[in-house]
């Protein structure tokens, strides 16, 4: 069956002048009803109500609220929305992976409303989320194609929770369609997709939280993975703060190797970022960081590429996930042969490391990882400071 793209609309009106009610956390609700004159007494109450609604139900509109009164419903849309981001368009691959292209409203300060990706990722035992942080990437990793994508600013956690909401709305994967949680389509997410989340870490915490929230979308922090190119400073709060698993978009076990393809460690080294991950808290062996290895021709595959993997996380409880290179218009680079890649992985797991081979998923769409990418364009760097001062 060949990949069948599609234009679906994912929102109802333009929301532009209001709040989106999802990416609010129980504070935020709680200070928005107080805003609108809810009373204290039933401000427990209604923010309550309000949650379920919203992540737990999916509801889409506040007429479908029908324990809250007509009066106070009408109060609510005064201020916020429920309405999703818009599907510009829907791919499905010949291996079921679907990819949205979402457009989100127009911000202060924008000319054109800004898009991201996202992708959903079925297989037998379960099915995983890949979630964009940014719009564009500042990062430049030389085999990815989102960072041929300038930076055009960070998402909200509205924006991102969106990104959640809109999949289980296309999959039915709500409970208001009767899907109890263990029969729930998505049950893994991972920040992986468009940016860096740690560039834009209190939008993406905020987020994390919520979907992880046990009375509200629930997924769990154990099926969470944040995955980063090497933000040092901020890898200690990913676990403190959001408490989900990490990952290390390593690919290289050399700093002239990663130096080109992941220019962040030129600022941050690889022994300064194997320190921070030796002290992620938690960490155990029921807790391990994946570390991403990108399998690139000639340039990172040898058998002394897969000794110095082994020397590099020595005393680290870690997985390898070895990617093999998925193509884009005009990379520089080539997917390592398999052979190459069996030798790498044998050395890796005779060193008592699991090293799974990932499955190119959502190639024929240019969903797979390291594919993702919009034509939403740059801004000027004063005009997007000056959205996320609006956040």
């Amino acid at each position: 069956m060949p990949a069948a793209t599609s234009a679906v609309s994912g929102s109802v009106s333009d929301n532009s002048a209001l709040s989106a009610l999802y990416g609010l956390d129980e504070p935020a609700i709680a200070a928005t009803l107080k805003d609108l004159d809810v009373g204290e007494k039933q401000l427990r109450m209604r923010t309550a109500q309000l949650w379920n609604w919203t992540y737990v139900r999916g509801a889409r509109d506040f007429s479908q609220m029908s324990n809250i009164s007509k009066d106070l419903r009408n109060r609510f849309a005064t201020r916020l929305t429920l309405n999703r981001p818009e599907i510009v368009s829907e791919q499905i691959s010949n291996d079921g992976t679907r990819k949205w292209l979402l457009r989100f409203p127009l911000r202060p300060g924008e000319k054109t409303p800004a898009e991201a990706e996202t992708v959903y990722i079925p297989e037998e035992s379960r099915g995983t989320l890949c979630l964009s942080s940014q719009v564009g990437c500042t990062l430049n990793c030389t085999f990815c194609h989102t960072g041929t994508q300038k930076l055009v600013r960070n998402l909200t956690s509205a924006e991102i929770v969106g990104q959640i909401l809109v999949a289980r709305d296309r999959l039915n994967d709500w409970r208001s369609a009767g899907k109890a949680p263990e029969q729930r389509l998505i049950t893994n997410i991972v920040m992986m997709g468009m940016g860096e989340p740690l560039y834009n870490f209190d939008e993406v915490k905020c987020a994390l939280l919520i979907a992880s929230h046990g009375e509200g979308l629930s997924i769990s922090k154990r099926r969470i993975t944040l995955s980063t190119s090497g933000v040092v400073p901020l890898i200690e709060s990913v676990g403190s703060e959001i408490g989900v698993r990490l990952a290390i978009s390593l690919h290289g076990v050399t700093d002239e190797v990663r130096d080109i393809l992941v220019p962040i460690n030129r600022k941050y080294p690889i022994a300064d970022l194997m320190n921070a991950c030796r002290n992620y808290p938690g960490l155990s062996n029921a807790k391990r960081i994946t570390f991403e290895y990108v399998m690139l021709k000639g340039i990172n595959d040898s058998p002394a590429d897969a000794r110095g993997l082994v020397a590099l996380l020595k005393g680290i409880p870690s997985k390898i996930n070895l990617i093999p290179f998925n193509p884009w218009p005009g990379s520089p680079y080539a997917c390592s042969d398999w052979e190459s890649i069996e030798r790498f992985s044998d050395i890796v797991a005779q060193a008592g490391y699991a090293s799974p081979v990932r499955a190119p998923r959502g190639r024929d769409i240019m969903a797979a990882c390291g594919q993702l990418k919009s034509d939403s364009e740059r801004l000027k760097a004063k005009d997007r400071l000056a959205l996320q001062s609006d956040v």
